[in-house]
């Protein structure tokens, strides 16, 4: 059954990701952390439906509180007709500008998700934030990027302009299950699989700091007894980490 191909595959590929990537993931974790202690800011952006990861890690129970999502109205997945997402993510210079708007600053983190990674906004939103001295790690599809050419000036894809690279591991072109008569593949991986990379980063990364005596600000559920009020405490005591609210 297709089905069951899907979700073995999806397992297999986390555990791949996680494997094969266990010190980088753990380096991006170290980044997290120190970023985090150092009461600097920590920023996560995607285009279209790689955005969904900034989704995740945001203002959300047992995540940590200080994580920003970076969100450009023409490059989120409600825009109409949603098809203009894949023009504006090739318009180069935008990222510069989404990255200039963020208020991101020296020793600062941003994540980025970009599957293909070849795409415009991404690559120079990267760029720039290294030239403002803010680390950077993304997450993409190796295979899937090294496949394809830039769509950047500079012929540069994601993975060749960022601190660090963790692989998602997925197939070319994301979408991984063969069905008999359809000639396209179906199922793609990478939300799945990024969301299990992402939440592993966050999870690693506040180990770190229990490990360093440092309590991070993490969430808990707002419908749990005394939620509010934890969560209150945070949002004052991290108010200047904080751009959400």
């Amino acid at each position: 059954m297709a089905v069951r191909e899907y979700i073995q595959k999806v397992t297999e590929i986390i555990n791949r990701a996680y494997e094969e990537q266990t010190e980088t993931i753990s380096a991006a974790s170290a980044l997290l952390a120190e970023t985090v202690e150092k009461r600097n800011n920590v920023f996560v952006f995607g285009c279209s439906h790689a955005g969904i990861l900034a989704q995740e890690v945001f203002y959300r129970t047992g995540g940590l509180a200080v994580i920003n999502p970076v969100f450009y109205p023409d490059l989120m997945l409600d825009t109409r007709p949603v098809t203009f997402t894949s023009k504006t993510e090739r318009t180069p210079g935008l990222g510069r500008e989404i990255a200039e708007r963020c208020g991101m600053k020296e020793e600062d983190l941003l994540m980025l998700h970009s599957v293909s990674g070849r795409n415009c906004v991404p690559v120079d939103m990267a760029v720039r934030a290294r030239e403002l001295g803010v680390k950077t790690v993304c997450i993409t599809n190796l295979a899937y990027s090294s496949s394809v050419s830039s769509r950047h000036p500079s012929g540069k894809r994601l993975f060749e302009v960022c601190d660090l690279v963790i692989d998602n591991k997925g197939d070319i072109g994301d979408a991984s299950v063969e069905i008999p008569g359809l000639p396209e593949k179906i199922g793609p991986t990478s939300t799945a699989v990024g969301a299990a990379i992402i939440n592993a980063v966050v999870i690693e990364a506040v180990e770190k700091m229990l490990n360093d005596g440092f309590v991070p600000p993490v969430f808990m559920s707002a419908n749990l007894d005394g939620g509010d009020e934890h969560n209150a405490k945070i949002f004052d005591k991290y108010k200047d980490n904080i751009f959400y609210m």
